[in-house]
C-alpha cells in the first residue's frame, strides 16, 4: 500500500471514528459538571431530599411511608427495572424444598396464624439461598451477605420471609437502597470487581453513611464467608407484627438457627475455593440432602408487645439495629427441614419470586421504613423480571385455591370461565370475604403526624450496636474481622476512601481503628472518636451456636493414601465415620485404583480413589486423615502436593489425624510447628494437640466391636478425632502464631 493510500485510509478511519464519537456524545452526560444544581426527577423538577421517604410522622417515631412520594417511587421503580432478566441483587442462588412444623400452640398468645400455631400442620417450604453482589456467574464463597429467603405454602396463601444470614442491614430507609446497591455493585466505568465489595465505591458510600457501621462489622466478620449454606443463621431483618385472636398486636423478628452450628471458612480458603470450585455451596447443599443429612433449622421469634415499643434506647423499627437477646429473648416455636433438591434449576430456583408483602392472616407489617419500601420494591421487581402473571408459575403458585377478577396479561396460565370479571356484580360472584370467615384483617392502627421527610432521634445513633457486636466476638473472630477490613480497604486506591473509613472505625473501637489504619496506610487515630461502652452479648459470636451434643454430620473427610497403605484400617475408619453421618473421600496419586499393602500395583483388587491430589485440594474438605503403612507414607513424603495438602489444612485450622508411620510423616516431613505427637510406635494412646490427633496404632479389633462415639480421652483414635472435628476448626493455631509459620 502506497503512502498516499495509507494517508487517505487513515484520514477516513479517523473521520469515521470522530463522527461516531460525536454521535455518542449526544447521549453522554457528566454528573461532575459543576454547573448543574443537583438531581432531577425524570420529568424535570429538582429533588430536595433523596435520603428519606415521605412519612406521616410526629418527628420522633417512624410513621407509615406514603405512596404519594413520587421521588421515592420513581427512584425505586427505575432501580427495580435496571436489569432484566437477571436479578439486580441476589442473582446467584441455590434452592431446596422442605417442610415446616411448629412444636405446639405456644405462639397463639401472639398470633392466630395457623402456620405458627397449629402443630398438626406440616407446611411445605422452599428456600433460596443467594449471594447479593455478584452476577449469576460469580463464585459461591466470596465475602458477601447471604440471602435466606423462605416461602411457606400455607393453607391460607403464601407467606414469604425474605431474610439474610445477617440480622441487620446497611441502610435505615428504603429510599437509599438504589444508592447502596449501586455503590456495592461493580463500578460502572469498568464493571470491576465482580463478587466482592473490596473497591472504592462501596467503602466511599459506607464511609459517608454512618448508619452502615453496624452492618459493616457483620459483613467483615466470618459471617460473610460461611462454611456452607447449611451452617448459616437466618434472620427476617425487618420488624413485622403479629395479631392474636383478642386483637392485640405485637412486634416480631424472625430467626432461623441451624442444627449443625454456625461455621465459616477462613479467608485464604474462601479465596481458593472461589477458583477451585466456584459452585461449592450449591454442591454442598445437594450432597447433604442426597446423603440423607437433611439441613435443619430451629425457628424462633422475638416478640415485643405494642405497649413496649418505645422502651428501648434504640428504635425497634430501625433495620440497622438488632434486638439484643438479653433484652428480648428468642422463643423457639418450630423447625424447618430441607429434604428435597430441585428437579430443574431454572423453573424452580431462578423463577421463584419472593415478596416481603406476602403475609397471611395473623401476621402484619410495621412502620419499619426499610420494610415499607421493600413492600413496594419486591412486588415491582417481580413484575419486571417475570411479568404480571409471575404468581401463576408453578414454584410461586399457592397451594390454596386462588380466584379473583384479575385477567389477561402476558404469559397468562389460568383460564377463567364465565361472563363476570368485576365486583359488585348482579350474580354476587366472588364477593369479598369477611374477616370472621378468614378474610385478611388490617390492624386498626392510630396514626397521627405531619407529612415530612424525617428520621426520629433514635435513628441518629449508629455506633452502640457496632461496638456491641465487635466486643462480643471471640479473639479469633476479632482477628479475622481486622484482617477482612484491612484486605478490603487495601484494594481501595483512592486515599480519601480508606482515610475516611478508619475515622469511622474510631467510633467503634480505638484499637480496631488503629490496627486497620496501620495495615492500610490510613489515618492513625490519636484518640478514640468515642469511648467503647464495653458491653457484650454472647449470642453474637458464632461460638455460641456449637451444638450441645457434638456431631460430625455431613463433614467431609479426606483420607490421603498412596500405594502400600493399610487397607483394613481405611475400611474400618470409613465404616465408623459413616455411622457418624460424615462422608469420607479417598484421595490418592491418581483417580482410579490405589493398592493397599500386600497387593501388587496393577494386579490386586485395590480401592478406587475418589479424587487425586491435583484434582481436589484440602480446601474442599473439613478434615483429613493419613492412615498407617510404611510404603505409602514414604511415597506421600516424596510427593510435594501431598505435603502441601497437609500444610494447607493446618494453615486453615482444619483437623488432621495420623496413625503409626503417618505420625512421622506429619511431624518430620510436613513439619507442623508447635504440635505434640504420639511418638510411641504401636501405642494406641492418643495425643490431641492444636487439632492434630495422632496415635501409634488404630486397633481394628476394637473398631469392629465397639460402637462409634464422639469423645475425648486417652484411648480411641476415631473417638478423639470425631470430637475435635465436631468443634469445626482449631483457631488456637492462629492465636498462638502457628499458622503464620507454615507456608500454604
Amino acid at each position: 500500500m502506497s503512502g498516499v493510500v495509507q494517508s487517505v485510509t487513515s484520514a477516513v478511519s479517523t473521520a469515521m471514528s470522530d463522527a461516531k464519537t460525536k454521535d455518542m456524545q449526544r447521549n453522554i452526560v457528566d454528573p461532575a459538571n459543576t454547573e448543574r444544581k443537583g438531581q432531577n426527577l425524570d420529568y424535570g423538577p429538582y429533588i430536595s431530599d433523596t435520603d428519606n421517604w415521605l412519612k406521616l410522622s410526629d418527628g420522633t417515631n417512624a410513621g407509615p411511608s406514603l405512596l404519594e412520594d413520587q421521588v421515592a417511587r420513581e427512584k425505586i421503580m427505575r432501580f427495580d427495572h435496571e436489569r432484566i432478566p437477571e436479578r439486580v441483587v441476589h442473582a446467584r442462588g441455590a434452592g431446596a424444598h422442605g417442610v415446616f412444623r411448629v412444636y405446639d400452640d405456644r405462639a397463639s398468645k401472639y398470633t392466630y396464624a395457623p402456620v405458627l400455631t397449629d402443630p398438626s400442620r406440616e407446611t411445605p417450604t422452599f428456600v433460596r439461598f443467594s449471594t447479593v453482589q455478584g452476577s449469576r456467574g460469580s463464585a459461591d464463597t466470596v465475602r458477601d451477605v447471604r440471602g435466606f429467603a423462605t416461602k411457606f405454602y400455607t393453607q391460607e396463601g403464601n407467606w414469604d420471609i425474605v431474610g439474610n444470614n445477617i440480622p441487620v442491614f446497611f441502610i435505615q430507609d428504603a429510599i437509599k437502597f438504589p444508592d447502596f446497591v449501586h455503590a456495592v455493585k461493580p463500578e460502572p466505568h469498568n464493571e470491576v470487581p465482580q463478587g466482592q465489595s473490596a473497591h472504592n465505591n462501596f467503602w466511599d458510600f459506607v464511609g459517608l453513611q454512618p448508619e452502615s457501621a453496624h452492618m459493616v462489622m457483620w459483613a467483615m466478620s466470618d459471617r460473610a464467608i460461611p462454611r456452607s449454606l447449611r451452617t448459616m443463621q437466618g434472620f427476617g431483618v425487618n420488624t413485622y407484627t403479629l395479631l392474636n385472636a383478642k386483637g392485640e398486636r405485637f412486634f416480631v423478628k424472625f430467626h432461623w438457627t441451624p442444627e449443625l452450628g454456625v461455621h465459616s471458612l477462613v479467608w485464604d480458603e474462601a479465596l481458593k475455593i472461589a477458583g477451585q470450585d466456584p459452585d461449592f455451596h450449591r454442591k454442598d447443599l445437594e450432597e447433604a440432602i442426597n446423603n440423607g443429612v437433611y439441613p435443619k433449622w430451629k425457628f424462633g421469634i422475638q416478640v415485643i408487645p405494642e405497649v413496649n415499643e418505645h422502651d428501648f434506647e434504640f428504635d425497634i423499627l430501625d433495620a440497622t439495629k438488632l434486638w439484643p437477646e438479653e433484652l428480648v429473648p428468642i422463643e423457639y416455636i418450630g423447625e424447618m427441614t430441607l429434604n428435597r433438591v430441585v428437579d430443574e434449576y431454572f423453573p424452580e430456583v431462578e423463577q421463584v419470586a419472593f415478596c416481603t408483602s406476602h403475609i397471611v392472616p395473623g401476621i402484619g407489617f410495621s412502620d419499619d421504613p426499610l420494610l415499607q419500601g421493600r413492600n413496594f420494591s419486591y412486588f415491582d421487581t417481580q413484575l419486571s423480571r417475570l411479568g404480571v402473571n409471575w404468581q401463576e408459575l408453578p414454584i410461586n403458585r399457592p397451594v390454596c385455591p386462588v380466584l379473583n377478577n384479575h385477567r389477561d396479561g402476558a404469559m397468562r396460565h389460568k383460564i377463567t370461565k364465565g361472563q363476570i370479571n368485576y365486583w359488585p356484580n348482579r350474580k354476587g360472584t366472588l364477593p369479598p370475604v369477611p374477616v370472621k370467615d378468614g378474610g385478611y384483617a388490617e390492624f386498626a392502627q392510630k396514626v397521627e403526624g405531619i407529612k415530612q421527610r424525617v428520621r426520629g432521634a433514635k435513628f441518629q445513633e449508629h455506633y452502640n450496636q457496632a461496638q456491641l457486636f465487635y466486643n462480643s466476638l471471640a479473639p479469633h473472630e476479632k482477628a479475622h474481622l481486622i484482617s477482612a477490613i484491612s484486605f478490603e480497604l487495601s484494594h481501595c486506591d483512592d486515599p480519601v476512601v480508606y482515610h475516611s473509613y478508619t475515622k469511622i472505625l474510631s467510633n467503634i473501637d480505638f484499637d480496631l481503628a488503629k490496627q486497620v489504619a496501620i495495615n492500610v496506610g490510613g489515618t492513625i487515630p490519636e484518640a478514640p472518636a468515642r469511648p467503647n461502652h464495653g458491653k457484650k452479648d454472647g449470642t453474637l459470636s458464632q461460638t455460641h451456636y456449637i451444638p450441645l451434643e457434638p456431631t460430625i454430620k455431613s463433614r467431609r473427610i479426606a483420607i490421603l493414601v498412596a500405594d502400600g497403605f493399610n487397607g483394613s484400617e481405611v475400611l474400618a475408619m470409613r465404616a465408623a465415620l459413616k455411622v457418624g453421618m460424615a462422608t469420607t473421600w479417598l484421595i490418592g496419586p491418581r483417580r482410579g485404583k490405589v493398592y493397599p499393602t500386600g497387593q501388587k500395583v496393577g494386579e490386586g483388587q485395590g480401592m478406587t480413589a475418589d479424587h487425586h491430589f491435583e484434582g481436589q485440594r484440602s480446601t474442599l474438605f473439613d478434615a483429613l486423615i493419613i492412615p498407617s503403612g510404611a510404603e505409602h507414607v514414604q511415597k506421600l513424603a516424596a510427593n510435594g502436593r501431598a505435603v502441601h495438602w497437609v500444610r494447607e489444612a493446618f494453615g486453615h485450622c482444619k483437623l488432621i489425624g495420623a496413625v503409626s508411620e503417618a505420625v512421622t510423616f506429619i511431624s518430620e516431613t510436613v513439619s507442623l510447628p508447635g504440635v505434640q505427637f504420639q511418638s510411641v510406635p504401636g501405642s494406641d494412646s492418643v495425643v490431641s494437640s492444636y487439632g492434630v490427633v495422632t496415635s501409634g496404632a488404630y486397633d481394628i479389633t476394637n473398631a469392629a466391636t465397639e460402637p462409634f462415639k464422639i469423645a475425648k480421652g486417652e484411648k480411641g483414635f476415631l473417638a478423639n478425632f470425631a470430637f475435635e472435628l465436631s468443634k469445626h476448626r482449631c483457631y488456637e493455631r492462629e492465636l498462638d502464631g502457628l499458622v503464620e509459620r507454615v507456608a500454604f
